[in-house]
């Protein structure tokens, strides 16, 4: 867990793990709280700064392998929006470097051992990139489960990706950051017929947490679905 990350936060009322005591200090909480205000503050900022310039931005979570990067690639073949992408890992700029090598402009963030982005980090990537003429902003988001969901970037909208390999249980073991979604991408179904997995439960799994959630299966080499998610962005983009 980070030092000052809000990993063990599990609802906006800041309700703790009971089985850390630590958690349970009424200090560390309200640290976590004063913590979790400023970046919300900055957060809007960040909203503020892309709508000044008339972009959409998109917060890309997901545990790490599930396509993210993939799933970017593809936009810059296959979407017509123009975009740019705040990356984060904790180490390395080679996600970075695979979208530059696609004409992407993407501003790399190595947070070294913090578990997610937040919005100062957000922020200060956000006068790297060159926003103008633009349509979305990506955020990808570091390669984790917990902590992102507990981090608003400002960004206006969230994806949450799980992939067939990770098994049947991470939507129900991982809740928070699937309330928190406004579209969930069931990545990497081309390997459904090698691995026992069930998709149309993981469905109802997600319903239950977020019964208007959308959802959408994809596969890499299937151009269809992704110009599906194309779609769906392009068509919330419109709403805005």
């Amino acid at each position: 867990m980070c030092q000052d990350c809000g990993c063990s936060i599990v609802d906006d009322t800041l309700q703790t793990v009971h089985s850390n005591p630590q958690l349970n200090n009424k200090k560390t909480i309200e640290v976590i709280g004063k913590i979790l205000d400023k970046n919300n503050h900055e957060a809007q900022h960040n909203r503020s700064h892309l709508e000044s310039v008339g972009i959409l931005g998109i917060n890309l979570m997901s545990s790490p392998g599930s396509g993210k990067t993939a799933l970017l690639e593809k936009f810059a073949t296959l979407a017509k929006f123009k975009f740019c992408v705040v990356e984060g890992d904790l180490e390395t700029s080679r996600d970075a470097e695979r979208l530059h090598s696609k004409g992407i402009s993407a501003y790399q963030i190595q947070t070294g051992s913090a578990c997610h982005l937040d919005a100062f980090m957000v922020h200060k990537a956000l006068h790297h990139l060159p926003l103008n003429g633009l349509d979305i902003c990506f955020v990808e988001n570091v390669g984790n489960l917990v902590c992102p969901a507990s981090y608003d970037v400002g960004t206006h909208l969230n994806i949450v990706l799980v992939s067939v390999p990770e098994g049947n249980d991470k939507i129900a073991k991982y809740p928070v950051m699937f309330r928190k979604a406004d579209l969930i991408l069931i990545t990497k179904t081309d390997l459904i017929p090698y691995i026992k997995y069930d998709i149309e439960a993981e469905k109802k799994e997600a319903r239950k947490l977020k019964p208007n959630v959308d959802i959408l299966e994809v596969n890499i080499n299937d151009d269809n679905s992704i110009q599906k998610v194309i779609e769906w962005i392009e068509f919330k983009r419109k709403m805005r």
